[in-house]
């Protein structure tokens, strides 16, 4: 059966970034995520068997430098998600599109064709508004100097989107950035729309999150301060727009069967086989040319940039694990992504042993 993405009856749980080579580990281990389309394949069959409810993938561009040029291979997330929703049956596949590069009227097509592939209700659209500036550069792409005006940009696109899905009849559209004459699109996806997802930790990103997206995806330190930020992100969406926005953050899992073989695990890759240079880099990107980290939070998580991006560390046995997990939920989050460095056989794992423990906390449903 298909999990209703939209509901809120369950503590969603996704994989992110596994299209990008890497996933969320910047490290050197010869055994680090390939990101292969074969791989990428069979953890989507091992996602939906552990009862994953859906797959979030990166949109990226050029690699992050460093010894192993981070994220330099990337399956393109529009292919990826339509060969992934075509080969599976229950789980839910988003796409993740920047706005700056690619044409709304393209992208509402794109994302109907790919919901009608997965039999409807199955796609997911993740909108990216821009940050990076090297991979502007890298595509000749003009980046916005306010940070402001590529959310202004990315809202016309999106108010493009909602027209294409909705119009019955050829439409006009007379914006500050798009202009557009007598357009149409046809298949629409099933129920009019697809769920939309936005990442944001800035409060431009944040407010932009709130008034467009179903769920607001954000960065937090501790399931004890995403606490405040969730009721706080709910708060601005039902205040300011009468909207009622999930809430999702993002981890990074390494579980065993005790907590110091864990905790070895995590200094192997991601201290004593770190990609530092790419780390810094990375870090550097964040600090200079996006807002989805305060300054505070920049110096003080650089180990946790090599073991997941900057995602929550999730460490320890299944008990452990399943425990930070229902914390982050009683923390008035929706649902959370997870990554590991094996995602395949750690996902199998995840299914298998902290599913269970989670089921009976009363975070997830049991499965049918």
């Amino acid at each position: 059966m298909t999990r209703d993405i939209l509901n809120g009856e369950d503590f969603k749980l996704g994989l992110f970034s596994p299209n990008c080579s890497g996933g969320l580990a910047v490290t050197k281990i010869p055994e680090r995520w390939s990101a292969s389309w074969e791989d990428n394949l069979a953890l989507a069959k091992a996602a939906e068997a552990a009862g994953i409810d859906f797959l979030l993938p990166i949109a990226r561009f050029i690699g992050y430098k460093g010894d192993t040029n981070f994220h330099g291979s990337v399956l393109d997330p529009i292919a990826w998600a339509a060969g992934l929703i075509a080969s599976t049956k229950r789980i839910n596949v988003f796409s993740t599109i920047h706005t700056a590069f690619n044409n709304p009227m393209v992208v509402a097509k794109q994302m109907a064709t790919i919901d009608q592939m997965g039999g409807g209700g199955r796609a997911g659209l993740n909108v990216v508004a821009g940050w990076n500036l090297p991979e502007y550069e890298a595509l000749g792409a003009p980046m916005p100097e306010a940070h402001d005006d590529r959310y202004g940009f990315a809202a016309e696109w999106l108010d493009i989107i909602d027209k294409a899905w909705g119009a019955e009849a050829k439409f006009q559209y007379d914006g500050k950035f798009y202009q557009l004459k007598d357009s149409e699109s046809e298949p629409k996806p099933q129920g009019g729309r697809v769920p939309i997802l936005n990442a944001g930790s800035s409060e431009q990103g944040r407010d932009f999150a709130a008034h467009y997206s179903d769920f607001a995806f954000t960065i937090i330190p501790d399931a004890e301060t995403g606490k405040g930020i969730a009721a706080a992100m709910k708060e601005s969406a039902r205040a300011n727009y009468n909207r009622n926005v999930g809430v999702l953050t993002l981890s990074h899992v390494v579980c065993r069967p005790t907590r110091s073989e864990a905790e070895d695990y995590l200094a192997y890759y991601a201290e004593e086989n770190a990609d530092w240079g790419a780390v810094d880099y990375l870090m550097s990107l964040q600090g200079l040319h996006a807002q989805s980290f305060t300054p505070e939070m920049l110096e003080t998580m650089r180990s946790r940039f090599a073991s997941g991006h900057g995602s929550l560390p999730l460490v320890g046995t299944p008990e452990d694990v399943a425990e930070q997990i229902r914390a982050v939920s009683d923390a008035g989050f929706d649902g959370m992504t997870l990554a590991f460095v094996d995602y395949t056989g750690e996902v199998t794992q995840f299914g298998r042993e902290v599913m269970p423990i989670l089921e009976r906390m009363g975070v997830r449903k049991p499965r049918v």
